[in-house]
């Protein structure tokens, strides 16, 4: 998995079920520049019983009071859809990826070649399916919403336990929209310190500037949810980005990755050019003749195009001047 900034436009279940707006998001996703459109895939049966209710930021986004299970059953899209919306992403020319939620999805979409596995953070913990996730051999994003370090440390273990060994995780704080003040961006360096992996953030603020903070703090993957329109009715259509602004966002990162540099600290070309006539050289600051000692009453520091650099200081003072000095001369 390339250690660049990898973008995911998360489009998860913002098609609202539809094979059109799903097609319709994987165009955008490509047109703003994204490396990957994501989507979500699950048989509802699999994954959840009809009583469980609603989360409330899912009721307030729909204004649909129901159960869970029937909303998911509304947003499924069938295997065959998703085989159509990876043969357009193909032809288009952008990544596709969808997070599995239950093991028979996850063999589907292996087969139909997913770049990586991604984990969402309502399986942080669920070992038995984390072990069968890392036997596919497969580079794995773990997500962390909902989680202590205690529970991502026993969800890696599950996942190196099934096979897995380039894992990346990435900090996300489950809500949806997150507020700020619950972003803790900070937990990113800690994820990133305490089980020495790569880091990324799955971002559900609204604005950019979280994942544009991540960056610049060394996210190597930026996940963020997409939509076509933030008014949709659907759970996520609200906490989510729309093309313009994701848009925006991809040209801010890639603006980051540009002027965070690689770390080492040296002159550019443009500054060895200006050093030449701005650097501060040894001068005299007198006339000198040729066997007198170079002390601070007969040199100093000036700008000047020839001489030693002021750097050199302690080496130029007490030296016998080998010829003839004149006034701001540059001391060699």
């Amino acid at each position: 998995m390339k250690r660049n900034c990898l973008i995911i436009a998360e489009a998860g279940v913002n098609h609202n079920g539809r094979l059109d707006l799903a097609i319709e998001l994987c165009d955008k996703a490509k047109e703003i520049g994204a490396d990957i459109v994501k989507f979500q895939t699950w048989k509802t049966e699999k994954i959840i019983t009809r009583s469980v209710a609603q989360a409330d930021y899912q009721v307030e986004n729909t204004g649909v009071e129901e159960s869970q299970y029937d909303m998911l059953k509304r947003l499924e899209l069938s295997y065959d859809d998703f085989k159509k919306i990876k043969e357009h992403c193909d032809k288009i020319g952008i990544l596709f990826s969808s997070t599995a939620d239950e093991e028979e999805s996850l063999d589907f979409l292996v087969e139909l070649g997913i770049p990586f596995i991604k984990i969402g953070s309502g399986d942080i913990g669920n070992v038995s399916f984390l072990r069968y996730a890392g036997s596919k051999g497969l580079p794995v994003l773990l997500s962390t919403g909902m989680s202590s370090l205690s529970d991502v440390d026993i969800s890696i273990n599950a996942l190196r336990e099934g096979g897995a060994e380039d894992i990346t995780l990435l900090h996300c704080t489950t809500n949806y929209p997150c507020p700020y003040q619950d972003v803790n961006l900070n937990s990113m360096l800690t994820l990133k310190n305490a089980f020495h992996l790569p880091a990324g953030y799955s971002d559900h603020t609204i604005g950019n500037d979280v994942s544009i903070a991540a960056v610049a703090m060394g996210a190597t993957v930026i996940e963020k949810h997409f939509t076509l329109d933030c008014k949709m009715d659907g759970p996520d259509h609200a906490a989510s980005t729309n093309p313009d602004d994701f848009r925006c966002l991809v040209e801010s990162i890639r603006r980051v990755e540009t002027f965070m540099g690689d770390g080492v600290k040296r002159p550019t070309k443009a500054e060895k050019q200006i050093a030449k006539v701005v650097t501060k050289r040894i001068v005299a600051s007198r006339d000198i003749k040729k066997g007198e000692i170079l002390t601070k009453e007969n040199i100093c520091v000036k700008r000047n195009d020839i001489g030693a650099k002021a750097i050199e200081w302690d080496k130029v003072v007490g030296k016998v001047a080998d010829k003839d000095y004149s006034f701001d001369e540059g001391i060699m």
